[in-house]
């Protein structure tokens, strides 16, 4: 890897790496510097590592993850991706938010943010109109800001390792509707959320970020909801910026996340 670095007049300025047992898969992450344009870097890379057939991805840090924001009718998550954005510790770009509700296009266009809306009631339909939104826009990563829509099989497949997703999460696990709810009629004593990749199958993709709280028996279910929301909108934000620094690598259902 130095001898790389060294093709390409380049200086490393990080380095991590992490062999995972199950699999032998090796995983490196290196940010250096570079005197060449990023197409003849890549190619002196590729040139010295040929011999050990890498899945070799090398981006510029300056240019930000042009990113899609999907929501529904809450705001919280999607209020704390474009504050992080506009104060630049997030590196990402937000040219679109998309949404099947009307409610938040105000909040969106005061940030200068172009809004669109799903109208079709059609899966099919929305999803194409996402993909071409996507194409227009040079689209890297698109986020699930508490987007309440269940994207299809095919879609999932198509932007493998791109869709990031934030789910609430509790021990024990509450599907369906009110799980706040439902967590207070059981009377747990934590509650959480984790942000993970997005496959077909449903809340079943690779974990990125988790964090929880812990509550007492006196916590309503305005409080947890209140906490929830919370704990949502870190775990996300946290997710989308491992991911604009390059920092997720995939390892069959699960990730390397190199802090």
């Amino acid at each position: 890897m130095t001898n790389a670095v060294l093709g390409c007049n380049g200086n490393i300025i990080e380095n991590q790496q992490f062999t995972d047992l199950d699999t032998n898969i090796f995983v490196m992450r290196t940010r250096f510097e570079s005197e060449l344009d990023l197409s003849s870097a890549e190619s002196a890379w590729q040139k010295e590592l040929a011999r050990f057939q890498p899945e070799l991805n090398i981006r510029a840090t300056d240019q930000p993850l042009s990113t899609l924001i999907l929501v529904s009718k809450e705001s919280h998550c999607l209020r704390d991706l474009i504050y992080l954005t506009e104060l630049k510790e997030l590196n990402i770009a937000i040219p679109i938010v998309a949404s099947n509700h009307k409610i938040l296009q105000s909040f969106v266009e005061s940030h200068g943010i172009r809004f669109e809306y799903l109208a079709d009631s059609n899966k099919a339909k929305n999803e194409k109109q996402l993909t071409q939104i996507m194409d227009e826009n040079k689209i890297d990563l698109i986020v699930l800001a508490r987007y309440m829509q269940i994207l299809s099989a095919e879609f999932c497949k198509e932007n493998s390792g791109k869709i990031i997703n934030i789910h609430h999460s509790f021990l024990p696990g509450f599907k369906g509707a009110k799980p706040y709810h439902q967590a207070h009629q059981r009377g747990v004593k934590i509650i959480g959320a984790t942000a993970h990749f997005v496959t077909p199958e449903l809340d079943e993709g690779p974990i990125i970020e988790q964090d929880v709280a812990h509550i007492t028996h006196s916590a309503s279910v305005e409080d947890m909801v209140a906490l929830g929301r919370d704990i949502e909108r870190r775990v996300l934000s946290k997710a989308v910026k491992l991911f604009a620094q390059d920092k997720i690598f995939q390892v069959g259902n699960r990730t390397v996340v190199f802090n």
